[in-house]
């Protein structure tokens, strides 16, 4: 690609338009190398202006590595949580020193939604997920506004939400870039050996997947590499590989300062919650009944009764019972055996504490139908494995989101390694 191209401006991209992009640039550079990839798409028009997002991890030092061979001066984003291993600060500082990095960002979460949600720093023994939220989602969020595209390191090896990985994929308002997703294990080696490349200093002490120190354990020989992330807990991914973290399709929201968090203005339309406003031809009409996703794919829905606000049960009970994301599951205490079905509602693809209700539900002994609404396909083996039995679709978002999509994504038990270990 020449370099002498100006980029172009996909600020105003729609999401049709980005999903459009990406499948072209995977058809142009399907034969290329991940060396190639990352490398020509750093000057390609059509993808933009691009950083490169490093956790700085185990195996962080390949891509590192061929952007100081490419072009040292470009941005690196590194997320420094507050919780990570002291080695991998000092793997930090001596990778950009030896590769001559001269535009490292250290990507910090707000001091003022710290203070508001963790305090004392111990969100994590409590919700994993917000603390990621609040740790490396929202700050990810605002320090990738500025650019078109990200590279990232993800490979189709690393799990089974990653197994189908392409070089360019849709990410909110941006493109994600995934230069290594055809490479296996033995590539990786492979690159560091012949390169001579540093390893993460907790390699060697069994850790070959590395996050923050609170949620990150040490693997035994023969467990799964990343079997020591959140270990115990139904948890695979810290959330900014959701599609750049709130998993949205359409108009990214607009950002507001405040606290850190991103959030959506009140003319966004409901598109951004996954749920798309009616038609104008539609919107005096009833609206049509929703799909549900399961396992075997789409069903008409078929649940008629209406639901019931968890602010507005007695201590009688409901049979079906709409949870908002925020609530605290012991209000059902003594009441989940008069619950044949419990809605959870996402308001947004970046707020995970739905998942969090799930998992608290079931593990007060609720064996009734778990019903999640808001979330969309890249998020179901996630929903699933927390203990939802369906998602509610709504009409449009099927019709962009059909029903291969979900069952491409319904495979969660062979792919979820924390059950294996538990089996």
């Amino acid at each position: 690609m020449p370099h002498d191209l100006a980029p172009m401006d996909l600020s105003d991209a729609t999401s049709a338009e980005l999903a459009d992009r990406a499948a072209a640039l995977n058809a142009a550079y399907r034969n290329h190398s991940a060396f190639a990839v990352m490398s020509r798409a750093m000057d390609d028009p059509s993808v933009g202006t691009v950083a490169l997002v490093s956790s700085f991890g185990a195996e962080s030092v390949v891509l590192l590595h061929m952007l100081s061979v490419m072009d040292r001066r470009r941005p690196v984003l590194f997320l420094e949580t507050g919780m990570l291993f002291r080695e991998t600060l000092d793997y930090q500082r001596d990778l950009a020193e030896r590769f001559g990095l001269t535009d490292l960002r250290l990507i910090r979460p707000d001091d003022a939604a710290l203070a508001a949600v963790d305090p004392d720093g111990t969100l994590n023994t409590r919700d994993t997920d917000a603390c990621c939220a609040v740790r490396k989602v929202r700050p990810l969020e605002q320090a990738l506004a500025p650019f078109d595209a990200w590279i990232t390191g993800r490979k189709r090896f690393q799990s089974g939400t990653r197994a189908a990985l392409e070089f360019f994929e849709p990410d909110g308002a941006r493109l994600k870039i995934n230069p290594l997703a055809c490479w296996t294990p033995e590539d990786v080696r492979d690159y560091m050996d012949n390169n001579r490349l540093p390893r993460h200093p907790l390699v060697a002490k069994g850790f070959p997947s590395i996050g923050c120190a609170p949620c990150t354990t040490a693997v035994a020989p023969g467990e799964d590499p990343r079997a020591g992330r959140w270990r115990g807990k139904t948890k695979e991914e810290c959330g900014i590989h959701f599609v750049n973290g709130r998993m949205v399709r359409g108009p990214a929201p607009k950002a507001d300062e405040t606290m850190g968090e991103t959030i959506v203005a009140k003319d966004i339309v409901a598109e951004d919650r996954g749920v798309e406003a009616p038609a104008p031809e539609l919107a005096a009409d009833a609206p049509a009944a929703p799909v549900i996703a399961r396992d075997d794919g789409f069903s008409a829905e078929d649940w008629h009764a209406p639901f019931d606000a968890l602010a507005d049960l007695t201590e009688a009970g409901a049979a079906a019972v709409d949870v908002p994301s925020d609530a605290d599951p012991a209000a059902l205490a003594g009441r989940l055996d008069a619950a044949r079905i419990i809605r959870v509602d996402f308001p947004s693809f970046s707020d995970g504490r739905g998942f969090t209700i799930a998992r608290r539900l079931r593990e007060m002994g609720y064996t009734g139908r778990l019903r999640a609404r808001g979330v969309i396909a890249d998020q179901y083996a996630m929903a699933r494995r927390s203990g939802f039995d369906e998602v509610e679709v709504a009409p449009q978002l099927a019709a962009r989101q059909p029903e291969d999509q979900w069952l491409a994504r319904a495979q969660w038990r062979a792919n979820d390694y924390q059950a294996r270990l538990r089996g």
